[in-house]
C-alpha cells in the first residue's frame, strides 16, 4: 500500500510492505522538468530529509547551467555569455569540469555535441517559443540569419584556463549552451551525493535522464521502460533495461518541438545542417556515467545509423538503442533488454 506524504514542499509517497521501506518523493524547480528520486530508507523523516538535500544540491546545479537567468553570488553560464568578448569569468569547479567535458566530448562526436553552439540554438530557440504561442504563425528561421550566427561557433574560442579557473568566450557573438550535456552531468554529481548522504539505494530521474544508485534493496536491478515515441500508441513502452550503478538517457522529437506547415521541428539541431535532424524519433543511451550518456543520445541522434553505433562499439561501457522515424527499432551490440526472472 503507498501512501502520500508533504514535506518541506516535496510529494513523498511510501511503500509500507517493503524493510527498509520505500519512498518516493518529486519536485519541479531544476532544469525545467520533474524529478522523481525513488529510494529505500528506514523512516520517512529520513527520506524526507535527505530528499531537501538532493533538491538543494540540484538547485544549485541548475543555477550554475542557466543561460537565462542571473542569482545573486553566483557567476553561471549566463555570466560567461554576459562577457563574451570582454573580459574572462571566474567560475565555480562545478562548470570548469563541464566545460571541459563538454570540449572532450567534441572531439569524440566529432562536433555533433557542441557546446558553444549557443548563437544558433537560441535563434531556434526564438522561433519554437514564438511558434508554440502562435501556431498559426509558426515559422522557421531564416536560412540566411542561421549561417551568420553559425560563423561564431568556434569552440576553440572558448578558452579555459585551469590555474585561474577562468572561462572567456574570444568572439564577442557567440554563446554556450550546455543543454545537451548539462542535466546529465548534474544527476551524476547528484547519485554521488546520493551516496555520501547515505543513500545507497535509489533511482533518481530527472526528465529522460535516469540513474541508479546502487540496485533495489533486494538486491535486483531497478527497472527502467524506454518510452514509445509514438504517444498516442497503445504501446506506451518499447523496451525496459536494467539498472544498477548505471544511467539511461533518451533523446527524442516528440516532447520538445513546433510545427511549421504540418511539418514537425524539435530541440535538437544538428551543427552540421544547422537544422533538426531527421534519422531517428528516439536515441536511448546505456553508461555508467550520465553526463557520458546525456551527451551520446544527443550526438547519436544528430549522425546516420552506422556512424553512431561505429561510434558505440568504440567506446567502453557504453551501449544505445536507436528508433526510426518508421517505428524501425535497432541496438548496439551489447544492449540489454530488461526481462523479469
Amino acid at each position: 500500500m503507498a501512501v502520500v506524504i508533504v514535506f518541506a514542499g516535496l510529494v513523498c509517497m511510501q511503500y509500507r510492505d517493503q524493510n527498509p521501506q520505500r519512498y518516493e518523493g518529486q519536485f519541479f524547480d531544476c532544469f525545467d522538468t520533474v524529478t522523481m528520486i525513488t529510494g529505500y530508507a528506514d523512516s520517512q523523516q529520513d527520506f524526507s530529509e535527505k530528499l531537501e538535500l538532493l533538491q538543494a544540491k540540484l538547485v544549485y546545479y541548475h543555477q550554475l547551467y542557466d543561460i537565462y537567468h542571473t542569482y545573486d553570488g553566483v557567476n553561471n553560464l549566463k555570466t560567461i555569455n554576459d562577457n563574451a568578448g570582454v573580459e574572462a569569468v571566474k567560475v565555480d569547479a562545478e562548470i570548469f569540469d563541464l566545460l571541459k567535458f563538454g570540449k572532450e566530448m567534441y572531439d569524440k562526436t566529432e562536433g555533433r555535441l557542441h557546446i558553444a553552439y549557443g548563437s544558433v540554438l537560441s535563434l531556434w530557440h526564438e522561433y519554437r517559443e514564438e511558434g508554440l504561442r502562435n501556431p498559426l504563425q509558426a515559422k522557421l528561421p531564416p536560412q540566411a540569419e542561421l549561417e551568420a550566427r553559425a560563423a561564431h561557433i568556434d569552440i576553440e574560442k572558448v578558452i579555459l584556463d585551469e590555474q585561474s579557473s577562468t572561462v572567456y568566450l574570444a568572439d564577442a557573438q557567440m554563446s554556450l549552451d550546455v543543454g545537451s550535456i548539462g542535466k546529465g552531468y548534474a544527476v551524476q554529481k547528484l547519485a554521488a551525493y546520493a551516496r555520501e548522504i547515505g543513500l545507497k539505494h535509489a533511482l533518481i530521474s530527472v526528465g529522460g535522464n535516469v540513474c541508479a544508485v546502487g540496485e533495489r534493496a533486494d538486491g535486483t536491478p531497478w527497472r527502467v521502460g524506454i518510452e514509445n515515441p509514438t504517444l498516442d500508441s497503445e504501446k506506451p513502452y518499447l523496451a525496459a533495461v536494467g539498472l544498477s550503478d548505471g544511467c539511461l538517457v533518451t533523446s527524442g522529437d516528440y516532447q520538445r518541438y513546433y510545427e511549421v506547415d504540418g511539418e514537425r521541428y524539435c530541440h535538437i539541431i544538428d551543427p552540421e545542417t544547422n537544422m533538426p535532424p531527421q534519422y531517428f524519433a528516439s536515441v536511448s543511451v546505456q553508461a555508467e556515467d550520465s553526463g557520458v550518456a546525456d551527451a551520446l543520445s544527443t550526438s547519436l541522434f544528430n549522425m546516420e545509423y552506422a556512424q553512431g553505433v561505429s561510434l558505440v562499439d568504440n567506446m567502453e561501457g557504453v551501449e544505445a538503442m536507436w528508433v526510426g522515424k518508421d517505428g524501425e527499432i535497432r541496438y548496439s551490440s551489447g544492449f540489454k533488454v530488461y526481462e523479469e526472472k
